[in-house]
């Protein structure tokens, strides 16, 4: 299996040279976090242009979900950790104090209208260009298994792709949420990690785009992120998640979900919804190297194709299922 070995040492010693240097929007589902500021800081000390463009509001579970030619309101509430105050406008420079408002930006809406905020209108008027990087996350936990489907993080990272911008969806763990100052430790150890995985891709880079085309990367950090090995990882069939439909939310829902809702503000009531659980099956042996199992003790990072292309394999395999209802070529 191919590792990508930490080279924390030579990172920091080739940061601050201009061929080190990305122009990079960082966008997120979660909104204003301990997690993004950390990151921020983190890429900016190792000598990156960073555009940071979140949603005003916790968007976990809203996928590539958009507000199709409706336009978006000025809020009704203040956005996640004081971003912005009721009454701002729907998209704009954040007003937090301590956060510099040419680089921090929010808008009132979904995940990937904020990474395509910080895309089409603010990266396009600071560099006149689509990005170098795309950076969606670190999400407040991982994003493995089938469950990426409904993640803002993957979605994000996917919109990006297909635009042919080098994309990269970021998870740690739940123990990496916020508090009010913004200040996780947590957030601070993968940041660094983050900033070690751009540095080994920008040297194998040489100057040229981070990675091909079609094909974004999903990483997500165990709990316990410092000193973790890297390992190139997959999608796999084990999902660390059961997402199930429950007629009684209150009755079903277990304690690590009571503590996930109370983490983003929302009750657990008497009222039909969707639970999300832990999986407590065991993987299969053929399913090790499925980054749901890799998270665990390493920081798992698994390829992904952009958009929902089959290849040519799956192609001709439709083209011979489908052959008696195709026209025939010889006509």
């Amino acid at each position: 299996m191919r590792m990508i070995t930490p080279m924390l040492a030579i990172i920091l010693a080739v940061a601050s040279t201009p061929a080190a240097a990305r122009n990079i929007v960082l966008t997120n589902d979660d909104g204003l976090t301990s997690n993004v500021v950390a990151l921020y800081k983190a890429l900016k000390m190792a000598g990156h242009d960073v555009i940071v463009s979140v949603p005003c509001s916790n968007q976990s579970g809203m996928g590539a979900a958009l507000y199709f030619s409706k336009p978006v309101q000025s809020m009704t509430t203040a956005c996640r950790n004081g971003a912005a105050a009721t009454g701002a406008v729907g998209a704009g420079a954040m007003t937090r104090a301590g956060l510099p408002a040419d680089d921090f930006y929010y808008v009132a809406g979904t995940p990937v209208m904020a990474a395509l905020y910080g895309i089409d209108v603010v990266g396009k008027k600071r560099w006149g260009a689509v990005p170098d990087l795309v950076l969606s996350g670190p999400n407040e936990g991982q994003n493995v298994g089938a469950i990426t489907l409904s993640s803002g993080t993957v979605s994000n990272a996917q919109y990006a792709a297909l635009r042919g911008i080098p994309a990269i969806a970021l998870s740690a763990g739940s123990n990496s949420a916020s508090s009010a100052a913004l200040d996780n430790p947590v957030s601070r150890i993968v940041a660094e990690r983050i900033v070690e995985l751009v540095a080994a891709l920008d040297r194998k880079a040489e100057g040229r785009r981070m990675l091909p085309t079609g094909m974004a990367l999903n990483v997500n950090f165990p709990d316990n992120p410092e000193g973790a090995r890297w390992q190139v990882s997959r999608i796999g069939s084990y999902n660390a998640y059961v997402v199930r439909f429950s007629d009684n939310m209150a009755k079903d829902a277990s304690p690590a979900m009571r503590q996930m809702a109370h983490r983003h503000g929302a009750t657990i009531a008497q009222q039909p919804g969707i639970i999300l659980d832990m999986n407590k099956a065991m993987p299969l042996p053929a399913q090790a190297d499925d980054e749901a199992v890799v998270y665990k003790t390493a920081i798992a990072v698994s390829p992904l194709q952009a958009g929902y292309d089959a290849g040519e394999t799956a192609g001709a395999f439709a083209q011979t299922m489908l052959q008696d209802l195709l026209p025939d070529s010889g006509e």
